[in-house]
C-alpha cells in the first residue's frame, strides 16, 4: 500500500511521520503522475484558496477532480472536499456533501485542543484545531466520524474523509488508522 501526501503546502511531513508510525508507505504527491502512482490521498492543512492555486499551477486539479481512490483531507483538506464553502465561496473538489464555514472559531489566537468522540468505539479523540474550518451542514448520505458538543469533527462519504481538526499532530492515530482500513477495504474491491 502506497498513500500520496499533497505535499504543495502545509502539514504534509506530519502526516507522512504518522503513517510511518503505522508502518504504511507513503509518497509525496506534487505532479499528476505521482497522484495516479498511490492508492489514496491525504490533503493536509494549509490555506485552501492557495492549494486550489497550486493544484492548477502543478496540473493536478483536473486530474484529482477524476481521483477515484479514498482521500483524508484535513482542515484546508475538508474545505476542498466539501460541496459548498460558506463566505466566502470557493472551488472544490465535490466530494463531501457538507457545507463547510472557513476559520469559523477566529484567528491564529484561537486555535486549541478538544476531546471529540470517536463514534465508532464511543472513545475519546484528541483534536488540535488552528484556523479550523467548521461543518455547518451535512447531507444524509454523510456520517459523522467524530463529534464535539453534537458537531461534526470529522465526516466520511463514500471512500472520502474529512476532519476539520489535525489528527496528524496528535499523539492519537485513531483517524489515520481509520483512513487506512478504509484504504484497503477499497484496495480489496478493486483486486
Amino acid at each position: 500500500m502506497n498513500i500520496g501526501i499533497l505535499a504543495l503546502q502545509g502539514g504534509y511531513q506530519a502526516h507522512a511521520e504518522c503513517l510511518k508510525k503505522l508502518n504504511v508507505g507513503y509518497s509525496y504527491v506534487r505532479h499528476p503522475n505521482e497522484l495516479n502512482d498511490s492508492g489514496a490521498l491525504i490533503i493536509p492543512g494549509g490555506e485552501s484558496a492557495v492549494f486550489i492555486k497550486l493544484l492548477s499551477e502543478n496540473n493536478l486539479w483536473d486530474t484529482l477532480l477524476s481521483y477515484k481512490k479514498p482521500i483524508l483531507g484535513t482542515c484546508a483538506g475538508a474545505i476542498l472536499l466539501a460541496k459548498k464553502v460558506g463566505s466566502p465561496s470557493q472551488a472544490t473538489l465535490n466530494r463531501i456533501s457538507m457545507t463547510i464555514e472557513r476559520n469559523a472559531y477566529g484567528r491564529q489566537l484561537a486555535s486549541h485542543i478538544a476531546t471529540g468522540t470517536y463514534l465508532a468505539t464511543q472513545s475519546e479523540i484528541e483534536m488540535l484545531f488552528i484556523r479550523a474550518p467548521k461543518i455547518t451542514a451535512i447531507d444524509n448520505t454523510v456520517s459523522i466520524l467524530v463529534s464535539h458538543n453534537h458537531q461534526p469533527m470529522a465526516v466520511q462519504e463514500n471512500n472520502c474523509i474529512a476532519a476539520t481538526f489535525h489528527p496528524e499532530l496528535s499523539r492519537d492515530n485513531t483517524l489515520h488508522r481509520y483512513f487506512i482500513q478504509q484504504v484497503l477495504a477499497h484496495e480489496a474491491v478493486i483486486f
